[in-house]
């Protein structure tokens, strides 16, 4: 058996919780151990394992001096993870860090300079969905030919829509805007689908919800929603989905160029009547659809992929193991990350360059929808991403 390794954790957040600290405190303790915590909320720390050694941000360096851990887990906000997965690589420890990688182009070229050996593993749980991962072995087998252009329209149905105006995500101080906190794990799936780079973006937003003027705060229908569903919510934060400060976009469309010739046409809301995506894929030999509804108003369950060939008759994939969270990826995400190595034929591990390309394009659709022109991803990556 491989010896254990020792995982420190940055950010004890509910994600973290469930991909990182019950699965080593449970199925996968064999194959590594939690040494320590770094989080701002002590008591936090104490509630799970009063035991467990804590220690603040600003003493992230001290964690790894004194509990020696072999890789840094880092789940906190998204503007945290800069910091934490940098300090992690200068003391020579592998990191996995949530998706977003960071929050800002610039900072994920820290990121890949800082990394030549790919220490970095990010978590784009997407990758690891049976569906997506039946997509993606269409696609390697020729089954559509040449990918010319897809086209994926994703929905966020209110009551989870609502909830990131309420949080720390409605800054894009802390979260780079939707497009990065949330988009880039589409934009990396694509990526990934395409085996291929962006290099060229054009992008457009507005906030047509949530935030001051929007024309639901008289009668607020997503309190009565939250109501409806008998969620519990703390009520400073409920009215706060109409607050000024929010200062990003709550829909948005994108037009990517990859560096293979394919493009992307995206769009995304957040506030849509029920949760999920339409999913085209042009080839030159076929196209590939997928619809998946989840939710309250789901119309059932998931449907299979649709394969057209060009000249040929349609066919159905039926997809299993979409049980579980995120569509059964994150159970088989946790496994790969505690108990995989070897081969790797789909690509499913994503590194720094592909968190940092995903970040890049969420930061140009911002940036182009605020001037109105394309921006090319490779200039706002200083280092490159080659």
């Amino acid at each position: 058996m491989a010896e254990r390794r020792r995982y420190a954790l940055s950010g004890l957040s509910r994600r973290a919780m469930s991909v990182f600290v019950r699965p080593l405190r449970g199925p996968y303790a064999e194959a590594g151990e939690l040494v320590a915590v770094c989080d701002p909320d002590e008591a936090r720390v104490r509630e799970l394992d009063p035991a467990l050694p804590w220690y603040p941000p600003e003493r992230l360096d001290d964690l790894i001096t004194e509990t020696r851990p072999d890789t840094l887990l880092v789940a906190g906000p998204d503007f945290t993870h800069a910091e934490a997965v940098l300090t992690g690589l200068g003391r020579g420890l592998a990191v996995v860090s949530e998706k977003p990688m960071v929050t800002t182009a610039r900072d994920a070229a820290r990121i890949v300079a800082a990394d030549p050996g790919g220490r970095v593993r990010v978590t784009h749980n997407l990758r690891y969905a049976p569906r997506h991962q039946a997509v993606k072995r269409l696609i390697m087998e020729g089954e559509i030919g040449r990918v010319v252009g897809v086209e994926l329209v994703w929905n966020v149905e209110t009551l989870h829509g609502a909830s990131y105006f309420q949080r720390w995500n409605r800054r894009a101080e802390f979260s780079g805007g939707l497009q990065v906190h949330k988009s880039c794990h589409h934009f990396d799936l694509v990526g990934w689908w395409l085996a291929d780079v962006p290099v060229q973006v054009f992008g457009y937003g507005s906030r047509a919800y949530y935030g001051a003027g929007s024309p639901h705060a008289a009668d607020d229908p997503y309190r009565r929603r939250w109501a409806e569903e008998g969620v519990s919510l703390p009520d400073s934060p409920l009215g706060h989905i109409y607050d000024t400060e929010i200062d990003i976009e709550d829909n948005y469309a994108a037009l990517v160029r990859y560096r293979g010739g394919a493009h992307l046409s995206y769009s995304i809301q957040f506030s849509a009547p029920w949760e999920g995506y339409r999913l085209g894929i042009n080839g030159t030999h076929g196209r590939i659809e997928a619809t998946l509804e989840y939710g309250r108003q789901a119309s059932g369950p998931p449907e299979p992929i649709v394969l057209y060939p060009m000249f040929g008759d349609r066919r159905e994939i039926v997809v299993e193991g979409e049980a579980g969270g995120h569509l059964g990826a994150d159970e088989l995400l946790v496994r790969d990350l505690f108990t995989g190595g070897g081969d790797d034929p789909l690509g499913l591990r994503a590194g720094s360059r592909d968190g940092a390309r995903a970040v890049a394009v969420g930061e140009a659709v911002r940036l182009s929808s605020r001037t109105g022109r394309p921006v090319d991803v490779e200039s706002l990556l200083a280092s490159g991403c080659p």
